[in-house]
């Protein structure tokens, strides 16, 4: 019984199939757009955990900060070079640290010229923020003493300036001086704020702060901890030991801040993932509308076909039977406008993935849920329509014209 009235479902169906699929319409879209948006959301929040942990592993991020309260109008005081050392060797549960100075320059080189961010640090600087070296070597112990006239350079820089090969031994002049390049840095791309990373080059912390910015000014602390450890402990004796060498009172609110990225990367991925589910919600309105479409349609259709459910109900079709008929061809509509909804959104989502530059993941929990939503809208919005033409009286229908 439940194959011929399946059959009839789909005879019914194929008889008006301009109308059928514009009843399925709103299905298609709900189906489609909700699915989309949540892949694409997906995809969204992993782009950004994985710009965030470009930042570096497990990485705390230390500035220097306004001080607060009465006689605190004056920035605080930078950092110093013997801070990142008694970070490194005071407290545990930390790889490496890395002082960090940065100043906006123009280079040349091979008769162009390039505006670029210039960075003083160390060897320490590669571990915390994951570089690693396409090409060339790292800086010499006796290069950092010296401060000597070396450099490292991202992909973007030596795009610009050097045709994108052969730029280790070559000379690049930063700002005053001439230094030599000593390696290129493997590409990172574009950074969780909009920032190309790659458009960069590295000095020797001293070299920066005696021939270029003219200080000893540090402007921030990259401290890596280790996998495993505590961050909460990392954090709590870290600022402990910056409060007493910055011989602040115990009164007085820090003038430094802390940040960690992995907490930075947890609240994106949050705030991201909210808008998915709001952005989703607001698509699945789609699916109602497209469930009230039905549900008019499958009215209209009981009052075309009146004549023909009352033989049905004359010759001992039951009010069952019936139902049956009109509620599985409502389920079977709403269903075909989900699985073209499905193909819509797979086929849109890898696109629009690749326009926006995020991973594409492809989400079986989201299309299967989808899918049943949508036949449950059949069930839903079918069920009156059915249940009106099962309870026709036979007699008022055979004289219906």
């Amino acid at each position: 019984m439940l194959l011929n009235t399946l059959l009839l479902a789909l005879r019914s169906i194929r008889r008006n199939l301009l109308r059928s699929f514009l009843t399925i319409l709103g299905i298609v879209i709900g189906v489609s757009a909700v699915i989309t948006m949540v892949t694409l959301g997906n995809g969204a929040t992993l782009a950004v955990q994985n710009q965030i942990s470009s930042l570096g592993t497990n990485l705390l991020q230390v500035r220097p900060g306004q001080r607060m309260g009465p006689g605190g109008g004056g920035g605080a005081a930078p950092f110093k070079e013997a801070d990142g050392d008694a970070i490194a060797s005071q407290i545990g549960g930390i790889i490496a640290v890395a002082p960090e100075a940065r100043a906006a320059s123009k280079l040349v080189a091979n008769g162009r010229n390039w505006a670029s961010s210039v960075i003083g640090s160390n060897n320490a600087w590669l571990i915390t923020g994951n570089w690693k070296l396409s090409d060339g070597r790292q800086f010499s112990d006796d290069e950092l003493r010296a401060g000597a006239a070396v450099c490292l350079i991202g992909q973007t820089v030596q795009r610009e300036l050097f045709n994108s090969h052969g730029a280790v031994g070559q000379q690049l002049r930063v700002k005053q001086i001439s230094c030599e390049v000593v390696g290129v840095l493997a590409s990172k791309g574009q950074g969780a704020f909009g920032n190309d990373q790659d458009d960069m080059v590295l000095l020797p912390i001293k070299t920066l702060q005696r021939r270029i910015t003219g200080n000893t000014r540090v402007q921030t602390l990259l401290v890596s901890m280790a996998d495993g450890s505590d961050p909460d402990r990392v954090k709590a004796s870290l600022t402990q030991l910056l409060r007493e060498r910055r011989k602040l009172a115990q009164d007085d609110e820090d003038n430094f801040n802390v940040l960690d990225t992995k907490q930075l990367a947890d609240t994106l991925s949050g705030t991201t993932k909210v808008m998915t589910m709001l952005l989703g919600a607001v698509a699945a309105v789609s699916l109602l509308v497209g469930g009230i479409g039905i549900m008019n349609i499958m009215l209209v259709s009981v009052t075309e076909r009146t004549r023909e459910i009352g033989l049905r109900l004359a010759i001992g079709a039951l009010e069952r039977e019936v139902l049956l008929q009109f509620l599985i061809e409502a389920v079977v509509l709403a269903a075909l406008g989900g699985v073209i909804g499905i193909v819509l959104a797979t086929g849109a989502s890898l696109g629009l993935a690749s326009l926006m530059d995020v991973p594409y993941l492809f989400n079986p929990g989201v299309n299967v849920m989808s899918f049943f939503f949508s036949a449950g809208i059949g069930v839903l919005f079918g069920y009156f329509p059915a249940r009106r033409a099962a309870r026709l009286d036979p007699i008022e229908a055979l004289r219906h014209e």
